[in-house]
C-alpha cells in the first residue's frame, strides 16, 4: 500500500510513453468516499472498477470550454433554484464507484449539504474532449453515467465546435447553429451550441 503523499514524487516520462488514464496505486487506509485519504496529486482522480484512475490537468480549451458551460448553467440555474450545478470536476459516488464530470446539474433534493460525493445521479453530465480525453473516451465515460441513472450526458468537442447530446434512447449531434433540445427534467435549459464555445472562438475564431 502507498501513503497518500508518495505521489508527489515526480519523475519525466515522455508523454507518447503514457497510456491514460494511469492506474495509480491504492494508499492505504483508502476510503472512496473520504478526499482527504486519495493520492495528492495535480490532476484528475476516479475510482473505477476497483482502481484510481489518473488523468493530466486539463488543457487549454477543455478549461475554458468547461467555464462556459458553467457560466451558461449558472444563467439558468438562476431561474431555476431547485437545481444543484457543480463544476470543477463535479465528482459523484454511485454503486461503489466515483467519476468526476466537468459540469453536472442535480435536483437541489438529491444533494446532501455538507457531502464530499452526492449519493445520487444528477440529471445531466457533461463532458469536454480535450488533449488527454477524445470523445471515443468520453462516449465510453457516457456509457457509465446512463447505466447509473444520469438522464442525459452532453460530450463537447472545442475542436470542431460540437456537441453529442446522449440518452438511453438516442445520441444527437449538434453544430454551430444548432440549439441543444429541450428535456422535460431540465426545463428551459436550450443553449446555443456557440455559446458552449464563446471562448475558443474569440481567441481562434470560427
Amino acid at each position: 500500500m502507498e501513503s497518500r503523499d508518495t505521489y508527489r514524487e515526480l519523475t519525466v516520462v515522455p508523454r507518447a510513453a503514457l497510456r491514460l488514464p494511469l492506474v495509480l496505486e491504492t494508499p492505504e487506509r483508502f476510503e472512496v468516499h473520504d478526499p482527504e485519504s486519495w493520492p495528492a496529486v495535480e490532476g484528475r482522480l476516479e475510482f473505477v472498477g476497483g482502481r484510481i484512475e489518473y488523468m493530466p490537468p486539463c488543457d487549454g480549451d477543455q478549461q475554458r470550454t468547461t467555464a462556459d458551460v458553467l457560466g451558461v448553467l449558472s444563467s439558468w440555474r438562476r431561474t431555476h433554484p431547485s437545481f444543484v450545478v457543480g463544476g470543477n470536476e463535479a465528482g459523484m459516488l454511485l454503486e461503489g464507484e466515483v467519476r468526476a464530470a466537468d459540469a453536472a446539474v442535480w435536483r437541489r433534493a438529491d444533494v446532501e449539504a455538507g457531502s464530499a460525493f452526492p449519493r445520487r445521479a444528477p440529471i445531466l453530465a457533461i463532458e469536454v474532449a480535450g488533449r488527454d480525453d477524445d470523445m471515443s473516451y468520453l462516449a465510453e465515460k457516457a456509457k457509465w453515467y446512463l447505466s447509473r441513472g444520469v438522464t442525459v450526458v452532453w460530450l463537447l468537442d472545442p475542436t470542431q465546435r460540437e456537441v453529442r447530446v446522449v440518452t438511453r434512447d438516442a445520441t444527437c449531434e449538434l453544430g454551430r447553429g444548432d440549439r441543444i433540445p429541450a428535456h422535460p427534467e431540465l426545463p428551459e435549459l436550450t443553449p446555443d451550441v456557440s455559446d458552449l464555445f464563446a471562448q475558443v472562438d474569440e481567441l481562434t475564431g470560427p
